[in-house]
C-alpha cells in the first residue's frame, strides 16, 4: 500500500474561543432546510437496505438535491390549517435496473423514496400530516456510466466518488456547545412532555463579544395547543427559563436569551403577531429548504471556523468522499484533542480525488492550537498515528452512516 500523504501544523494567534466575537447558528430538525437534508438522507438509506436486501451489496446513489418549498397556512390560537400543502423533492441519481437470471428488473426507487420522506417527516414533525400537508415528489435517474464504473470497480477499498473536501474541528467553545445544547434542549422528549405547544422547527443563534452570549432563539408554537396570546407568553417564559438554566450548566459566562423576539405582543391579537404554526415548522407558511443550506456534518452553522461546504446528506455511504471524509475528519479530530497531550485545538482536513482508493487521500492535514510549553515535535507523530488509524478503518463509516449512528446535519 502507498504511504499516505499527512500533514502536521501549527497555528498561531487567537483561537475562536480567545477571539473577542463568535457567531454560531444551530437549525433544529424541524427547520426547512434540517428537514431537506433528512429526507435526502432518508432516501438513501432507505435504498441502501433495499439494494443489500435484494443484491447482498449497496449500489450507486446519490440523492443529494433536495428542494422543500414552503406551503401556506392560517394558524389561529386553538386551531388553523395548511391552506396549500408543502413541496418535497429529492433529486439525484440511483441504479434503477438490475439483471437476474438474463431479465432486466425495474427498481423501485421512487416508491422507495416516496416512502421514506414520508416516514422521515413523520417522525421528525409530531403535528404533520404526510397526507394532508406534504406534496412528495421525487427526480432520480440512473446514474452516469463512469461514475457507477468507479462505484463497482473491486480493490481493497473502494475508489473515491468525487474530488471533494472532508473538514472537521476540535473542540467546541463553551458559546458552541451551548447552542447545540439549547437546540436539542427543546426538541427534547423531556420537553416535548412538559411544553408539548413547542414545535420542532428551532432556531438559535449564539453571539459571544468578549464574556458576554445573547442567544437568539426561535421556536415555533403549535396552535391547536396554545389558547391564546396569554398562554403563549407564559409558554415561551417557561422556554426561555429552561434555557438559562441550561446556560448556567454550559458555560460561566453572562448568558442573556431572546425567544421569539419577533413577536409582537398584542392580547388582543388572535393571529400574525406571535410565531405559533399548525405543523410546527415554519415550512407551512412559506419558508423554504435547500438540502447543504443548514448544518454542517459538526451540527453547527460556523462562519468562523474552517469547514466544508459539502452537503453530507444523500450522498452514498460507501465511497463518497464528500460524506465519509467529513466524518472521518470528525472521529480524527476529536481523537486527537482527546487524547495528544499538548494541543488545545485542532482542524482536520482531507481532500479525496475521484479514481482514488478511499483509504489514499490526496491530502491528510491536521492543523494544531498547541497549549503553552508543547512543540509541534512532541505532537506530529501521534496526530499522524491517529489520521492513518482512521483511514485504516474508513470502511467501518459505512455501517455507522447506515445504523444513524452519525451525525451529518
Amino acid at each position: 500500500m502507498a504511504e499516505r500523504l499527512l500533514h502536521v501544523e501549527q497555528l498561531t494567534g487567537e483561537t475562536t474561543a480567545s477571539a473577542e466575537v463568535e457567531i454560531i447558528e444551530r437549525k433544529g430538525k424541524g427547520h426547512p432546510d434540517s428537514l431537506i437534508d433528512g429526507a435526502c438522507e432518508a432516501v438513501s438509506r432507505s435504498l441502501c437496505e433495499h439494494y443489500q436486501k435484494e443484491y447482498n451489496t449497496i449500489l450507486h446513489h446519490n440523492v443529494d438535491k433536495g428542494l422543500l418549498v414552503g406551503g401556506r397556512s392560517n394558524p389561529q390560537f386553538g386551531g388553523g390549517d395548511v391552506v396549500e400543502p408543502i413541496y418535497v423533492i429529492v433529486a439525484g441519481r440511483a441504479v434503477c435496473f438490475a439483471s437476474q437470471g438474463g431479465d432486466v428488473q425495474p427498481i423501485p426507487v421512487g416508491a422507495i423514496a416516496i416512502s421514506a420522506i414520508k416516514d422521515y417527516l413523520k417522525s421528525s414533525l409530531r403535528y404533520l400530516d404526510t397526507e394532508k400537508h406534504v406534496i412528495v415528489d421525487y427526480k432520480i435517474k440512473q446514474g452516469s456510466g463512469d461514475l457507477v464504473s468507479v462505484f463497482d470497480r473491486k480493490g481493497s477499498a473502494p475508489l473515491c466518488n468525487d474530488t471533494s473536501v472532508g473538514v472537521a474541528f476540535a473542540p467546541f467553545t463553551p458559546t458552541e456547545q451551548l447552542v447545540l445544547e439549547s437546540e436539542q434542549l427543546l426538541n427534547s422528549e423531556k420537553v416535548k412532555q412538559q411544553l408539548p405547544e413547542v414545535g420542532e422547527d428551532i432556531k438559535v443563534m449564539g453571539l459571544r463579544r468578549g464574556k458576554e452570549v445573547s442567544l437568539t432563539i426561535s421556536a415555533a408554537m403549535i396552535s391547536t395547543l396554545v389558547r391564546d396570546a396569554s398562554h403563549y407568553v407564559s409558554v415561551v417564559d417557561e422556554a426561555k427559563n429552561l434555557i438559562a438554566d441550561l446556560a448556567s450548566k454550559v458555560t460561566g459566562l453572562s448568558v442573556d436569551v431572546q425567544l421569539n423576539s419577533g413577536d409582537i405582543k398584542n392580547y388582543e391579537s388572535k393571529r400574525g403577531d406571535y410565531y405559533i404554526t399548525v405543523t410546527g415548522t415554519s415550512a407551512e407558511s412559506g419558508d423554504d429548504g435547500n438540502t447543504g443550506r443548514g448544518n454542517r456534518p459538526c451540527g453547527l452553522i460556523n462562519p468562523m471556523r474552517q469547514y466544508s461546504m459539502e452537503a453530507a446528506a444523500g450522498k452514498n455511504p460507501v465511497n463518497h468522499t464528500g460524506k465519509i471524509f467529513n466524518v472521518l475528519a470528525q472521529d480524527a479530530a476529536d481523537k486527537i484533542v482527546k487524547q495528544v497531550k499538548g494541543v488545545e485545538g485542532v482542524y482536520v482536513r482531507i481532500l479525496s480525488r475521484i479514481g482514488s482508493p478511499l483509504d489514499q487521500p490526496r491530502i491528510a492535514s491536521a492543523a494544531v492550537h498547541l497549549e503553552s510549553g508543547a512543540s509541534l515535535s512532541s505532537v506530529n507523530g501521534e496526530i499522524m498515528g491517529i489520521i492513518n488509524e482512521e483511514f485504516d478503518h474508513i470502511q467501518d463509516i459505512t455501517p455507522r452512516i447506515l445504523s444513524g449512528s452519525v451525525k451529518l446535519f
